[in-house]
C-alpha cells in the first residue's frame, strides 16, 4: 500500500527550477518525499518539473512562485505547508562587479535572497519541526563564504553569513533534535556560473584538482545524504569543490 501524503516525509526546496535546486528536487522525489518547490522567475519550468516528478515518482509536488527575499511572500508560501521534515535553502543570486560600482539596491537584493531568506524560511519552518521534535535544515552556501572572491563581495558576504547562521542555529536547535548544516559548493555547472566567459570558466577549471566543474547532481546527492545523516551531525559546513580549497 502506498503511503498517504500525511505519512510521507515533506521537503521544501527553494530555487528549484534549475541547477542544484532542480537536481535536489529530483533526488528527494526519487526517495519518495512530498515536495514543495519554489522559484521566482521560472514558473513555467518549475511547473513542468513538478508535473514530471508527480508522474514519474508518484509523489505530491507543489510548485509555488515565491520571491525568497520578500518576507510576506515567504509567509504566504508557508500557508501551504502543514508539515515539514526537511528545508533546503537553495535559492540564491549572484552579482559580479566592483563594490564601488554596486548600488545599495543591488547589495540589499543579494543579501536578502541569499541570507535574509534563510531567516524567513527558518522562522516558519522551526515551529513545524518542533511539533515532530525532529527536522533537517540544509543551507546551500559557497566556498566564497569561507575564502571570499574578488568582484563578488556581496555574494561572499552573504554566504559567509549563511555559514555563521548555520553554526549558530545548529546550537540553538540541537536540544530539539533539529539538525542544521550547510553545503559549501565550489564551481558548479549551473546557469549562475554560465554568466562567466568561456575563458574565465577554463581558468577556473585549471585551478580545480578534479579538472572539471561540479555536476549539480553531485551537490544534490550530498544534500540528500545530509538530510538522512546521523542526527549527531549538526553545525557543519561541508565543502564540495573537487579539492579546490
Amino acid at each position: 500500500m502506498n503511503p498517504t501524503p500525511t505519512e510521507l516525509k515533506t521537503a521544501l526546496i527553494t530555487g528549484a527550477s534549475r541547477g542544484i535546486g532542480r537536481s535536489t528536487a529530483e533526488a528527494f522525489a526519487r526517495r519518495g518525499y512530498r515536495l514543495f518547490l519554489t522559484c521566482h522567475n521560472s514558473m513555467e519550468e518549475l511547473e513542468t518539473l513538478s508535473g514530471r516528478l508527480r508522474s514519474q515518482y508518484g509523489i505530491p509536488c507543489t510548485p509555488v512562485r515565491t520571491d525568497m527575499g520578500d518576507y510576506k511572500e515567504v509567509e504566504s508560501l508557508f500557508s501551504h505547508i502543514d508539515s515539514l521534515d526537511v528545508l533546503v535553502n537553495n535559492a540564491g543570486v549572484a552579482h559580479i562587479g566592483l563594490l564601488s560600482d554596486m548600488t545599495a539596491e543591488q547589495w540589499h537584493r543579494v543579501l536578502s535572497v541569499n541570507l535574509d531568506a534563510c531567516f524567513y524560511t527558518c522562522k516558519h519552518a522551526i515551529p513545524l519541526m518542533l511539533q515532530k521534535h525532529s527536522g533537517r535544515i540544509i543551507n546551500v552556501s559557497s566556498v566564497w563564504g569561507s575564502v571570499g572572491a574578488s568582484m563578488e563581495t556581496a555574494y561572499s558576504a552573504s554566504k559567509g553569513g549563511v555559514n555563521s547562521f548555520t553554526k549558530a542555529l545548529a546550537k540553538e536547535l540541537a536540544p530539539s533534535n533539529i539538525q542544521v548544516n550547510a553545503v559549501a559548493c565550489g564551481v558548479m555547472d549551473t546557469a549562475m556560473n554560465h554568466c562567466l566567459s568561456p575563458e574565465d570558466l577554463e581558468a577556473l577549471r585549471e585551478e580545480i584538482p578534479a579538472d572539471r566543474l561540479g555536476d549539480p547532481a553531485e551537490a544534490a546527492q550530498l544534500i540528500l545524504q545530509i538530510a538522512e545523516a546521523p542526527a549527531y551531525m549538526t553545525g557543519q559546513i561541508i565543502t564540495i569543490d573537487g579539492g579546490w580549497f
